[in-house]
This record gives structure tokens, C-alpha cells and sequence, in this order.
């Protein structure tokens, strides 16, 4: 039997209303997505990719339709409740990285485990091998301005991974680097799809849909493919 998808959207709409306009976000999209997924989401300005992900990411709620999180249906939850699943089942990667700047890399990376509630100690070494997974221990006390847009990219992922998320969902995440440190990236999501990470990628670069395993394309608030290379 196969095992259930850990996230499942059943004709999941989004409308917004702007003055006496409608505007049809998403218009009818189902998905299912299952654990070890590499996905990326393209499509043109405006197609919705960033509602989605918005609606994936529970920092918005869909005007319709269903979304199950595992077992959870999210369509159905408090405000309350959201930003429990946010802090415990989701890990978010950024375009423009997200970093407190007052705070050092390892910090940073323990900011999902403050809001858990677990003891200093234990934050500070899960947050200390998380940064030396991605190749940062000897940045520990550095703060986001001492480094690289890379090496904050890496640190924004440490920091997602932190909570041990269900899925992973990237915004753009390498759109604010250069192509090394874009390819430097790429490997590092590279090697969570292979350690069986779930992994969802707005994206407008074809190097990441060229390495991701299913490329959902959206056009018009509908799926225009589904594909798995």
C-alpha cells in the first residue's frame, strides 16, 4: 500500500478582494505531495506560485477547497493552531534570508527551538550541528553582516531545519546570490532530498527545476503540469 502523502490540497482556492475587484489567485488546485519529494513551482508573474506557497506555509488560508498536513486539516484550523504547525512541522527558507541581525549564526538557528520551549542547552547544540551540516561551524558567533549572502542563505537553512520540519518550503532561495553560491545552495538541498527531506521551491531559475525531481507549473491560478523527471 502506499504510504499517505504528507500533504494533500483538493481543489484549494484563494480569492482576494481589492475594492470591487475579485481577484482568483488560485482557482481550483490539486496536489498531493509525497515524503521525500524534490518539487519545484514555476510559472509566470502572477500565476499564483506565491499564494500557494503562502497557503502551504499556513501564513495564509485558502477562500476554499481543503489542505490536509499529514493528518491535520489545515483549511480548518485557529490562528492559534497555524502558528503551532508553523513553528513545529514547517521549515521556511527565504529570498532575502530573514536573519535577526542583532543575533550571531548560531542564535539564528535556534530561534525555532526558543519558540518550542527547549532548554538552552539542548537549542545550542542542535543549532551547533545544524550550522556545521551546512558547513558554518567556524561562523558560530559571526553576525548576518559578517558574512556572505551565501553563508546567510546556509544559515537561513539551518535555521529550517532546526524543528525537524514535515516539508520545507523555499521562496526565491537563490535569487539574492551569485551563480557560486547559487550552485553552493543547490547542493545543500541537493543533499536533504537525499537524506529523504521534503522539499517545495517557488522558483523562476531552471537550474533548480533541472535538479528537482517533479516540476509543478502553474498558469492562471490552475496546474498546468505536473511532471516527475
Amino acid at each position: 500500500m502506499d504510504a499517505p502523502p504528507v500533504v494533500r490540497l483538493e481543489e484549494v482556492r484563494k480569492t482576494y478582494q481589492m475594492g470591487p475587484v475579485t481577484v482568483e489567485a488560485l482557482r481550483g488546485v490539486s496536489l498531493d505531495f509525497q515524503q521525500g519529494d524534490y518539487v519545484s513551482i514555476m510559472g509566470p508573474s502572477g500565476c499564483g506560485k506565491s499564494t500557494l506557497l503562502n497557503l502551504l506555509g499556513c501564513l495564509d488560508r485558502p477562500s476554499g477547497g481543503r489542505y490536509l498536513l499529514g493528518e491535520a486539516d489545515v483549511s480548518r484550523l485557529s490562528d492559534d493552531d497555524l502558528s503551532d504547525i508553523r513553528c513545529q512541522r514547517l521549515g521556511f527558507i527565504f529570498q532575502s534570508y530573514n536573519l535577526i541581525p542583532q543575533l550571531s549564526v548560531i542564535e539564528n538557528i535556534s530561534v525555532p527551538l526558543y519558540y518550542q520551549g527547549r532548554p538552552e542547552r539542548e537549542s545550542m547544540a542542535i543549532a551547533s550541528e545544524l550550522a556545521a551540516r551546512v558547513g558554518l561551524s567556524t561562523r558560530l558567533d559571526h553576525k548576518p553582516f559578517e558574512l556572505s549572502g551565501g553563508q546567510q542563505q546556509r544559515v537561513a537553512i539551518a535555521r529550517a531545519l532546526a524543528n525537524d520540519p514535515l516539508i520545507i518550503l523555499a521562496d526565491e532561495p537563490t535569487g539574492n546570490l551569485d551563480s557560486a553560491s547559487g550552485r553552493e545552495i543547490l547542493e545543500v538541498f541537493d543533499e536533504l532530498h537525499g537524506q529523504g527531506k521534503t522539499l517545495i521551491m517557488v522558483t523562476h531559475d531552471d537550474a533548480i527545476a533541472h535538479r528537482t525531481t517533479r516540476l509543478v507549473r502553474l498558469r492562471d491560478g490552475l496546474v498546468e503540469d505536473d511532471i516527475r523527471t
